[in-house]
């Protein structure tokens, strides 16, 4: 257990960790201690929300620090995949073409111009998170991981190999249970913080989470590692936004 959790630190976050060897051993619970991570992003985010404010720091300032801090956390894997996965949807080829452009380093237009749409609503909602909120957006870094391990464990490969066919193979049966297990509890809390905003957050995950796996089927003939890095984020921005929104229409 305690190499599956090397693992999906090494992996999924740029915090330092010891080298373990990643045999299939090792990596068959990696996927359970994926949403820690988000957990982990979610106290920083937290914690400078609250720092940052006792210092009477800027309220743009700290949006800044909150859309970015993320990334530097996770190392930009999950805006990698998203930026890919855009590139490749808006080329509008074939399922192979695009699966290509997946595994292509180079960046295209379409990802920097969404990249860029991407930061502006994520800064721009984080310029409207207050003390009522932050707890809620912290919740959003779990559960969006959460579902994406989901996917990774039940939802059909686009490939045979790859980083996601490599975990998904690894992985035991009992991790999806045990993410469901995850789900409940952080469906429990979100719900705990504010019964409102938590359903409607859980609702527009769900929703988010089903166009990813419709839109995975349809465009690519499954997920991949970038596929599931784009659902992530997009899953991240969606809470954020639903948080937000919610909290104004609750206080009109």
């Amino acid at each position: 257990m305690l190499e599956s959790f090397i693992i999906a630190f090494s992996m999924y976050s740029k915090l330092p960790m010891p080298r373990v060897e990643w045999s299939q051993k090792g990596m068959r619970y990696s996927m359970c201690f994926f949403p820690l991570v988000g957990c982990v992003i979610g106290a920083c985010s937290v914690g400078l929300f609250y720092g940052l404010h006792i210092l009477n720091i800027s309220c743009f300032f700290v949006a800044a620090i909150l859309t970015v801090l993320p990334v530097l956390l996770n190392g930009g894997i999950h805006m990698d995949g998203f930026l890919d996965t855009v590139d490749a949807r808006r080329s509008y080829k074939s399922k192979e073409e695009k699966l290509e452009i997946l595994k292509d380093p180079h960046t295209g237009a379409f990802a920097i111009i969404y990249g860029i749409v991407y930061l502006l609503l994520t800064f721009g909602a984080f310029c409207d998170v207050e003390a009522g909120t932050i707890l809620m957006v912290a919740m959003g870094y779990g559960y969006s991981r959460i579902l994406s391990g989901l996917s990774v464990v039940c939802f059909p490969k686009a490939k045979a190999d790859g980083t996601v066919a490599a975990f998904a193979d690894a992985a035991q049966k009992r991790v999806k249970w045990i993410l469901f297990v995850e789900l409940v509890l952080c469906t429990a809390g979100s719900l705990c913080i504010h019964p409102v905003m938590g359903a409607a957050c859980i609702l527009v995950s769900g929703l988010v989470f089903l166009y990813y796996r419709w839109m995975a089927m349809e465009q690519f003939g499954g997920i991949t590692g970038d596929l599931a890095g784009y659902f992530l984020q997009m899953c991240e921005l969606f809470w954020l936004l639903t948080t937000v929104i919610t909290w104004r229409i609750i206080h009109l």
